[in-house]
Formats: C-alpha cells, structure tokens, sequence
C-alpha cells in the first residue's frame, strides 16, 4: 500500500486558517514561519486540538510559533556529524546502529531536534542499502539496530519489507527498532494498510521488534492510538515510549504523571523523558529548565505503579545520554552517565553548579 493515499495533511497557512479561527495577519505570520520550517499536520491530529483554547498543547506541537524565528541554539546538539561513519547511517553506542532511513514524517513537530532535515534536506538520510548492511555485518559488536529518520513509518512498505528481512538475517542482531510517531499523529498509517501489518506480523516471529515511538501528552493516547498498540501487542511486538519534557505541554507533575499511568495501562514501557534540546527555533520555546524539570519528573513517577517507575529523565548530548538525577544537599545537580560514547564515561557520577534557568549542558 502507498502510505501517501491514507488520510489528509495540511501543508499551508491557508488551509488551517479556518479551523483554527486565525486572522490575516496571523495567517501571514504562520506562512512566514513555514516557509522556513515546513508545516504538516494530518487532518487527524489537527482534530484534536481544542480551538477554543490558544495555549492547547496539541496545537502547539504540531502549528508553528512567531518564537520558532528565534536564532538561539545549534542545529545538532547530540553531535550526530560525529558519529556519522556513511550518510544515513550513525554509529555513537558500540551496541547501537541508527539508520536516518528518511527525512519525512507524517508530522513536523515543532519541537523536532532534527528540524535541519526533517521536510527540508535529504543530504543525511540512507542512500545505499547494502553498504549500510554490510557495514552493520561487519561489526558484530552491534546487537541492536534503530532505524529511524524523518519517521521509519513513511517509508514504502517494500522499504520496510527490505530493512526487515535483510537484519533479520544477522545472527549478531538481537533486536530491530523503529522510530515512528505514526501511532501518535497518523495511526490510519498503520490500522488501514493490511500489507504493513502482514510484514511485521511475519519479521516479529523472526526477530524480536520494538516500536520507539513518542506520546507527549495524555490527550495523544486516544482509540485510535491504543488500537494499534494492541495491534502491536498481539504481534509480539513491544512498544516503548520516549516523552520529551515540554514547556506548555507536559511540564506539570498531574499531566506528565497521568501520561505514564495512560501509557503503562495501554500496554506502553515508558522508557524516556527527554530533556528539550537547545536546537535553534526549538529551545526558546519549550525547553524547560532542569532545576525544575527534575521537580516535575519526579512528581509525575511518585503517581505511578513500579511500571511507570522506570522511566529516566536523560538528556542526549555529544558525550552520550546522561541521566539527571536530582540536587545535592549542597545546592549542586548530580548526573550520570546512562549511556557514554567513550567508555572511561560509562556510569560515571559527576555533578554541576548550575545557573539560575540553566537548560543544557554539553559536557
């Protein structure tokens, strides 16, 4: 099935206008920010916004922002270039492979860290197949393999068919990834295409495969959603779920808490909550600062069962992922390592005197 024929997306000002009851002048504005951040949103999400509400968190995700004009920030701020060894394909974690399998996605999140790409340039994605597998063969250190972009899920089916059958086949491979927000913003993507459901159902009894996917928000998990969770489900298939913290969206404890306590009861592993990257046109608007994002995480994990316990505030940065762990007695944040690019890091505890507001930091 071709994944462009499910559904309707929205791609300029003009035609959200209406719904969202904008003015000319705020029509312009949006046109402006999109044309230098593209714009899209499936008719479904938009769907959820509420349009009585200015400051709706669905709304915010997915409907550009005046503050997106903001020059503050790097555009990479996890140091891909650096761990890029062949276009598409990067090699940070010994264990880990990530593949940049597209730059599309069914949405473009506003909040997106890959904003440089995503609708924009094709120049970082997956070009050659079989280099990229052979490479993945070679290095047998390699257990895990995250095929990601843009979203997984936009990819032809017979794409998908090929990344599946050809890891499948590495003994050394435990596991198969797949990055997608289509169970969020685009589950027709998945609950129409028979074809696609077919491919997993046959590679899940081959090879164990998880779903990364990203809920930010409680209103997100909706029939739709947790239909194809248990469509999931019942393949063997396991999804797990990376919340990024959001100014506006989720940084109160009672909504990220009933988040996870949704998602665990919808069959979900909460797995991360990202701290917001200072990416530039992402940062000013939603990072939260990390003094009180440790306030907000830790008030949403005292509302959950052991289930929702093993969530981990993280932040990615050019050394790795490092776990933020909460204040010092003395006034100092401690941080440790979750997983480092160089192993002297690996597990290592180390602490920072933050400044008032602090977002970020890179080593």
């Amino acid at each position: 099935m071709d994944y462009r024929t499910v559904g309707k997306s929205y791609t300029e000002a003009s035609e959200v206008a209406p719904f969202l009851g904008l003015t000319g002048e705020e029509t312009q504005q949006l046109e402006k920010i999109s044309s230098k951040y593209p714009m899209l949103v499936t008719d479904y999400y938009l769907s959820l916004i509420d349009r009585e509400d200015p400051e709706d968190p669905i709304r915010k995700m997915c409907i550009p922002s005046l503050k997106e004009s903001s020059m503050e920030g790097d555009f990479d701020t996890s140091g891909e270039a650096g761990n890029t060894v062949m276009t598409g394909l990067q090699h940070k974690y010994k264990e880990t492979v990530l593949i940049l399998s597209t730059n599309r996605c069914a949405m473009y999140c506003r909040h997106c860290f890959r904003k440089r790409m995503v609708g924009l340039s094709d120049s970082e994605i997956a070009r050659n197949f079989e280099e990229m597998m052979e490479y993945i063969r070679e290095h047998r250190e390699v257990s895990n393999v995250l095929v990601s972009g843009g979203d997984a899920f936009l990819m032809p089916d017979s794409l998908i068919r090929r990344y599946l059958q050809s890891l499948s086949e590495m003994e050394h491979i435990d596991l198969i990834r797949f990055g997608t927000r289509t169970p969020v913003v685009y589950p027709q993507r998945i609950l129409q295409d028979q074809e696609l459901q077919e491919l997993f159902r046959e590679y899940a009894k081959k090879k164990q495969i998880y779903i990364v996917t990203q809920f930010n928000h409680p209103r997100e998990l909706t029939q739709e959603s947790r239909a194809v969770i248990r469509l999931f489900a019942e393949m063997g298939i396991i999804v797990k779920n990376q919340t990024v913290l959001l100014r506006g969206i989720n940084d109160k404890p009672e909504i990220l808490g009933k988040l996870l306590k949704d998602l665990t009861a919808a069959g979900v592993v909460p797995y991360y909550i990202f701290q917001c990257r200072p990416v530039r046109g992402v940062g000013t608007q939603f990072q939260v600062p990390l003094e009180e994002g440790v306030k907000i995480v830790d008030g949403a994990k005292n509302m959950q069962n052991g289930q929702g316990k093993c969530i981990r505030y993280c932040m990615s940065n050019p050394l790795g992922k490092v776990e933020i762990l909460g204040k010092m007695p003395g006034g100092e944040m401690a941080f440790k390592f979750h997983q480092a690019k160089d192993p002297k890091n690996a597990a290592r505890i180390f602490t920072r005197v933050l400044e008032p507001g602090q977002t970020w930091i890179d080593s």
